[in-house]
């Protein structure tokens, strides 16, 4: 789904419209935050956010998992896998499975690490487990009570923050702001901008941590694009910060489209891309997670093999302080367990 513009705006006359339904609709959801959620016998980080659509998840998780690795860990992802038809739980297997079996984001992270996909969280607890992990990541589903956490860990885009504040219709949230801030262990700033400094303000006032990080360009993919002028598309929660990447990375960027998150572009939609792109002499490029939607059973078709795919990372600014955090929460999660 593309966001509603009146989610970004101040004031609006929908939002305020909607206000009843939104309370409807967040007191729902924060009854439902409160249940308790299994214990799955090793630590859970999870990775989410405050409101729908993108702020840097995948990318967080992916930063999380290297660190988790360098730490001595055995992190497995668990994924709901959103836009996905197998209900789970199952052990993500790029060889085998597309986007349209697990969804976008598990089979573009499984290229790196083990990822288990399961609609029911608490359901894939027992096959993350089985991969042999001694950590698991979350890949959103702070929202969701299933399964306990041990540490939850939020993205927040710097530029776009929580928009109106306002729960969903009348806005972004998937529930109130108040209580997804006192259960939240860690806030992660991705990018440049104020709209989430009172936020961090307030969490930081409560002795969380607050933590700066940026999207850093992949060399290999900087390189594919050096002197190219392109076409730019993408089919994310926020196609804008793609384009903004690119350009602050000094790519060209000369055209752009915007798809709906989670779009399933289809074969005609990318031919006429590409043809659009060899008119004007354009090179065709788009984020991995969109990439992935495209790849088959037997990789990347023909009528796809013209896209360059732009890869970034998640780079702190403080690296030792998110080390110190994920040292710190793990050492009590088995603390947790053990006075059990």
């Amino acid at each position: 789904m593309r966001e509603p513009a009146f989610w970004h705006r101040p004031s609006s006359w929908i939002a305020s419209l909607l206000s009843p339904l939104a309370a409807l609709y967040g007191a729902v959801a924060a009854r439902r935050m409160q249940r308790p959620g299994i214990d799955a016998g090793i630590p859970v980080l999870c990775v989410g956010n405050y409101h729908v659509g993108g702020a840097g998840k995948t990318p967080t998780v992916l930063a999380l998992a290297k660190l988790l690795r360098e730490l001595g860990e055995r992190p497995v992802v668990l994924s709901r896998g959103y836009g996905g038809g197998l209900a789970g739980p199952v052990k993500v297997d790029r060889n085998s499975q597309t986007a349209a079996d697990i969804g976008d984001e598990p089979l573009m992270m499984a290229a790196t690490l083990p990822v288990v996909v399961s609609r029911d969280r608490a359901a894939g607890l027992a096959l993350a487990r089985a991969q042999d992990a001694s950590v698991i990541l979350m890949d959103d589903g702070f929202q969701n009570p299933s399964v306990a956490k041990d540490c939850c860990l939020i993205v927040i885009d710097g530029r776009r923050g929580v928009g109106n504040g306002r729960v969903i219709p009348a806005g972004p949230l998937r529930a109130p702001l108040p209580l997804q801030l006192t259960r939240t262990d860690a806030l992660i700033v991705v990018g440049e901008g104020s709209a989430a400094q009172t936020i961090a303000d307030d969490l930081a006032s409560r002795g969380k941590s607050v933590l700066s990080a940026r999207l850093k360009p992949d060399q290999t993919s900087l390189a594919a694009l050096s002197g190219m002028r392109v076409l730019a598309f993408a089919g994310i929660g926020d196609p804008a910060r793609f384009f903004n990447t690119l350009r602050s990375s000094g790519v060209d960027v000369v055209r752009q489209t915007a798809f709906a998150d989670h779009h399933a572009f289809t074969k005609d939609e990318i031919e006429q891309l590409v043809a659009e792109a060899r008119a004007d002499a354009l090179t065709l490029v788009t984020t991995e997670k969109d990439l992935a939607r495209l790849r088959g059973p037997d990789g990347m078709p023909a009528w796809a093999q013209a896209i360059v795919p732009f890869a970034v990372t998640l780079q702190f600014e403080d690296s030792d302080a998110l080390r110190r955090l994920v040292t710190d929460q793990l050492f009590k999660a088995q603390d947790r367990r053990l006075r059990k």
